[in-house]
């Protein structure tokens, strides 16, 4: 249990992601532990861009912390769509191959789309490939977007009546907003989603008990935004000249909510820890299938 307390009568609480992380993670390592193999994990960089190679360079650190083999897979920028469909159907046939993400932006001479829908949709972690997309939003099983299941987890996690509370989603991009609805939907949460052109969108949001938030506009939510005691689940991100901030003003709404997660070392640490749950358990039914 992460979490469990009234926050109505609290200061605000941060919520620390990277604790959350760790716990899942170290599940996660355990069932690697009972493996007849080791899974392989591989996210394609192409280019030099210096946000991408950290991130890459974080995830190779955080696979081979818990038992994962890490597949090294940079390529130029002067790769074309046919060369780097080549490179990932070669990936897909890798002996253990249990997880393949592309690291994105891709550089803009690329069609995003061809790329992500080279990796075999068995290995697709991400879950941004149209099969493993129309499954997840058909309810059917599959894996998961990683960061609107971190942002599940993480409000679950804190042990709210979700059954009785104004849930209200901001924002309906595809990694966060569309997907955290689908989800909220699939588990029979009432919720609003607020569009730029929702009617009465201040009412709305200020009536909220669960703010879920991934529209990447720093410092976009105020104190006199939310009501007393509201929990935001911080998911959006955007630079600034002191760094990665959320979509919360952490100081504005300091004296106002009940509980927010942060930018950085909220949703971030427990979205990385989802895409390995996700690599388990692809991991998990190639071996169940060959027993």
């Amino acid at each position: 249990m992460i979490l469990k307390m009234n926050f109505w009568e609290h200061n605000m609480i941060l919520i620390d992601g990277k604790k959350i992380s760790e716990e899942i993670l170290g599940e996660v390592k355990k069932e690697i532990e009972t493996l007849p193999f080791q899974p392989v994990f591989c996210d394609v960089l192409v280019g030099h861009d210096f946000a991408s190679e950290k991130y890459v360079k974080m995830k190779a650190q955080v696979a081979e912390r818990i038992g994962m083999k890490f597949q090294n897979a940079s390529f130029p920028e002067s790769i074309t769509n046919k060369e780097l469909v080549q490179e990932i159907e070669e990936l897909n046939k890798v002996e253990n191959m249990c997880g393949i993400i592309v690291q994105l932006p891709l550089p803009s001479s690329l069609d995003t789309r061809i790329v992500l829908d080279a990796i075999n949709p068995s290995f697709d972690v991400d879950a941004l490939g149209n099969e493993n997309s129309r499954k997840f939003y058909a309810g059917e099983k599959s894996l998961g977007l990683p960061t609107a299941l971190a942002c599940m987890y993480i409000l679950e996690s804190l042990r709210l009546d979700l059954n009785n509370l104004n849930i209200v989603v901001l924002g309906q991009g595809e990694l966060v907003g569309k997907p955290v609805s689908a989800l909220l939907t699939q588990k029979g949460y009432k919720h609003v989603t607020l569009r730029s052109k929702t009617e009465n969108k201040d009412d709305i949001l200020k009536n909220a008990d669960v703010i879920i938030s991934g529209i990447g506009r720093g410092a976009y939510i105020k104190g006199d935004m939310i009501k007393k005691g509201a929990v935001i689940i911080d998911a959006g991100t955007s630079e600034s000249g002191a760094g990665l901030v959320g979509d919360v003003d952490l100081e504005s709404v300091r004296e106002v909510a009940g509980c927010v997660s942060p930018v950085p070392g909220g949703v971030g640490p427990v979205t990385v820890a989802m895409l390995f749950r996700n690599v388990l358990e692809v991991a998990k039914n190639i071996n169940k299938n060959s027993e």
